[in-house]
């Protein structure tokens, strides 16, 4: 089997556009939001306008990362010292950093072996913790029944804050995520769907949401310059009983964001061509479980996961050293320990610790990669034949180094 030489971090390089636009707002000199001439509507604040647009919502503020975003929704939206949130129990580190953050208490809900959340374990949970909050986490890129997840929210009145890190410009039944609570949430980190080394988006209907974020997020009382704010009367009282937690977007990086949007629907299409080549190149391989993708579901393909049920931990490190022997690097989700960007619930110490039974038996075989779109269709054909070599090694060989 010939080796992949392709690199799993490297991200597509920003074009002249975007450079052209860093370079107007460097020589400007007025990086901060809020550091305008009079009538000048900020970059920070023109992103926000086609961010909202982009996304069919009302209002959205551009903030210092999707964590941050998260934090500051459950602020804004009343969460109180101590008081429960319900979330995924499979999901990244910024999810419950963002509840505990926020004054919250993490429970932790079971996944499927599709890896969205379990509407049962949500329907249990929500009913015997008494939680106002369900901060879903649309983890790596998997929606649920986002139809039956509305009618349990209801039902229960939570209130639903959505994490669409790995889901912007996705849809259910062609309704957009984040567009299914009070908030959605998005990440402009660099391995998201938009790139600005660290930023966040974050939507809503609601003029009071919006209004408590934008003082949440350190508007000085500079919230009439925002481009896609409520009114400034709803601004009145809760400016004055709202503190100033700073964790702006700067116009740079709201610079180089906009050009990316004008082709994101491009860059989803290109992520999708690549998952779907990896989805091929594993159809059929003996051993291998792929998630499946309901017809509701319009995904953005920027990673891959599938399982080997049944793999050892020894079979799990065998297997992913085979695979980077011959170049190409897979996350784990089972490592007890967490590596680089991956986690699982055992490693957040700060989380009250919880039984999870069928998540953890998901994730002892869950491997995870990146599709960065440096590699073309054939790169990544070339990726899913090579994790299908190691798969069926595996099978030869269970337990073993390859």
């Amino acid at each position: 089997m010939k080796p992949f030489s392709g690199n799993f971090t490297q991200q597509e390089s920003l074009d002249e556009s975007v450079v052209a636009a860093a370079t107007e707002v460097l020589k400007s000199g007025r990086l901060h939001r809020y550091n305008g001439k009079p009538g000048e509507l900020s970059k920070a604040s023109e992103l926000e306008q086609a961010y909202a647009a982009y996304q069919g919502a009302r209002y959205c503020l551009a903030c210092a990362s999707g964590g941050y975003a998260m934090t500051i929704a459950l602020r804004a939206a009343g969460l109180a010292q101590g008081e429960t949130v319900l979330t995924n129990g499979f999901t990244l580190a910024p999810v419950p950093g963002a509840i505990t953050a926020a004054g919250g208490k993490p429970l932790l809900l079971e996944i499927t072996q599709d890896l969205v959340i379990d509407l049962e374990d949500l329907e249990r949970k929500a009913k015997t913790s008494g939680a106002r909050f369900l901060l879903l986490s649309n983890m790596r890129g998997h929606l649920a029944d986002m139809e039956r997840l509305d009618g349990i929210v209801r039902k229960h009145d939570l209130i639903l804050i959505e994490d669409c890190a790995h889901t912007m410009g996705a849809s259910w039944n062609g309704r957009k995520s984040g567009n299914f609570g009070l908030a959605g949430c998005f990440s402009t980190q660099t391995y998201k769907h938009l790139n600005s080394g660290e930023g966040g988006l974050l939507t809503s209907d609601d003029p009071d949401f919006m209004a408590r974020a934008i003082i949440l997020s350190g508007s000085y009382m500079l919230y009439e310059r925002h481009g896609a704010a409520p009114a400034a009367e709803v601004f009145e009282r809760i400016r004055l009983e709202t503190p100033n937690m700073s964790g702006r977007m700067d116009n740079l990086r709201a610079a180089i964001l906009l050009p990316q949007l004008v082709r994101l629907e491009d860059s989803i299409e290109r992520w999708n061509q690549r998952y779907r080549a990896v989805e091929d190149a594993l159809r059929g391989t003996t051993g291998v479980v792929l998630c499946k993708r309901p017809e509701e579901e319009r995904y953005v393909g920027s990673s891959i996961q599938f399982s080997l049920p049944g793999i050892s931990p020894a079979g799990a490190q065998a297997f992913v050293a085979a695979n980077k022997g011959l170049g190409v690097e897979l996350k784990w989700f089972g490592d007890e320990n967490p590596v680089g960007f991956t986690s699982n619930h055992h490693s957040w110490r700060y989380v009250e610790q919880q039984s999870l039974p069928e998540t953890d038996r998901i994730l002892a075989s869950l491997f995870d990669m990146r599709l960065p779109l440096t590699f073309s269709v054939g790169d990544c054909r070339h990726i899913g034949a090579i994790i299908a070599h190691c798969a069926a090694e595996h099978a030869k060989a269970p337990g073993t180094v390859l």
